[in-house]
């Protein structure tokens, strides 16, 4: 009876459970639902129908309008550019910090593990910041988005923590052999960590690809701004005012529907084929034994 009583509990339990989990997915997918369907949509059906499923006409002219616009096709060249480039700098600086702080004989380690920890706390700001920027010379330039988020200290702290589960055995076989250090980090360490890179590099290309605060303070030039920007002005700024800039909205929300669609894709299929190396890299980088 006790037996029957529990697997009632659990059972229950476990219906309410998936039950929330269901009514959760339902409210996030729906607005995601109304944005696909609403880019296939004319602008008077959006207009007058307001919130719908099925439209009843699917057009493509608002991405036929995108994909030709000159602007929307430089702003995100640029953001490719952003992400490819800056999430590499990530990655090389970020690996090389921790795999260097992950070593115990290292002088200055404790210093420096704590420099990290602090930023981690307390920033210098964002006028002190764009000063300093300013001061060298990186206004309308990528490197100002580039240097300024080289290093993310949490990720820096969890790389750390990764490298030092590496066996110690293995490094000293490798210097035995003759094996210097760089070489030691480029063909043992770096096959290794793979698991890490890969999460760290999937988290430093959505930081890469959202770009936008940074892009605002930094770059003012337009033929520069990463996508992001260019969809604020879309969605923000009103219509007659993005005339001068991105042409001709004649589909009108529709339009806007399709950037947020396209804006996203890009991440939407590559996160399928990193995701079986983000538990992995997480827990292999914050379980030390």
């Amino acid at each position: 009876m006790r037996k029957f009583d529990a697997r009632g509990k659990n059972a229950v339990f476990t219906t309410l459970v998936y039950g929330l989990l269901g009514v959760t997915l339902i409210l996030i997918l729906l607005p995601l639902l109304y944005v696909l369907i609403s880019s296939f949509s004319s602008k008077h059906e959006i207009v007058t129908r307001g919130f719908f499923l099925i439209p009843h006409e699917w057009v493509i002219d608002a991405y036929g309008y995108l994909l030709s616009n000159e602007n929307f096709k430089t702003a995100f060249s640029n953001s490719v550019v952003i992400t490819v480039v800056g999430t590499l700098i990530n990655i090389v600086f970020t690996s090389l910090m921790a795999y260097g702080l992950s070593k115990t004989w290292l002088k200055g380690r404790r210093t420096l593990n704590f420099i990290v920890l602090f930023t981690m706390l307390f920033s210098g700001g964002m006028i002190p910041t764009y000063l300093v920027v300013r001061e060298l010379h990186l206004l309308d330039s990528y490197w100002s988005l580039f240097l300024v988020g080289a290093i993310a200290p949490f990720n820096l702290i969890v790389m750390r923590s990764f490298f030092q589960n590496i066996p110690p055995e293995l490094e000293e076989a490798a210097k035995m052999d003759g094996c210097s250090e760089l070489r030691l980090f480029w063909t043992i360490v770096i096959p290794l960590s793979m698991p890490a890179i890969a999460t760290f590099t999937l988290f430093y290309a959505v930081h890469n690809w959202n770009t936008y605060f940074l892009a605002i303070l930094y770059i003012n030039d337009s033929t520069k701004w990463p996508l992001q920007v260019f969809l604020r002005q879309m969605l923000i700024v009103s219509e007659s005012s993005m005339e001068n800039q991105a042409g001709s909205f004649e589909f009108g929300p529709a339009v806007k529907m399709a950037a947020v669609i396209l804006t996203a894709l890009p991440l939407l299929i590559v996160y399928p084929f990193m995701q079986k190396y983000f538990n992995k890299g997480m827990l292999l980088g914050s379980v030390k034994g």
